[in-house]
């Protein structure tokens, strides 16, 4: 095999590492915010018998709920990410021995994409969950 064709099967096989990097920081990102909602809940769980009930259950069923949605989202990125690596190793492998499983490839690439999307959208509802948690009252604003 000419050496023109191993580099050219190389960049392309190599193209898809920028989405697992991408992918990377966003499981960072992820993994981040599951701790910030981890810490907070063992924060309220430490203080349970002191904090009034009707609030420090609401919240503690809320950082469950959100728990669970980025833990999912943690789960759907990283089966992306899996997805992106068999797409690199598809890619090198059929330019290397010449077969043509272009169709598994893209499939999986596809597949990688929806996973994507799947976080991210949880990712958004996670965010809303999260802010409508900490609106400021109005009294509170209104104070000089």
């Amino acid at each position: 095999m000419p050496p023109e064709t191993i580099a050219h099967t190389i960049g392309l096989a190599v193209a898809p590492a920028f989405l697992l990097s991408a992918l990377g920081l966003l499981l960072n990102l992820f993994a981040t915010r599951l701790a910030r909602v981890v810490d907070r809940a063992r924060w309220i769980e430490e203080r349970f018998a002191e904090l009034p009930r009707g609030l420090s259950v609401p919240e503690l069923r809320l950082l469950d709920r959100r728990m669970r949605i980025i833990s999912t989202a943690i789960g759907l990125a990283t089966a992306s990410a899996i997805s992106v690596c068999l797409v690199t190793g598809g890619l090198f492998v059929a330019g290397l021995i010449g077969t043509g499983f272009g169709r598994t490839v893209a499939g999986l690439f596809i597949l990688a994409m929806a996973l994507l999307v799947a976080a991210l959208a949880l990712f958004v509802i996670e965010i809303r969950l999260a802010s409508r948690a900490i609106r400021i009252r109005h009294e509170l604003l209104e104070q000089e």
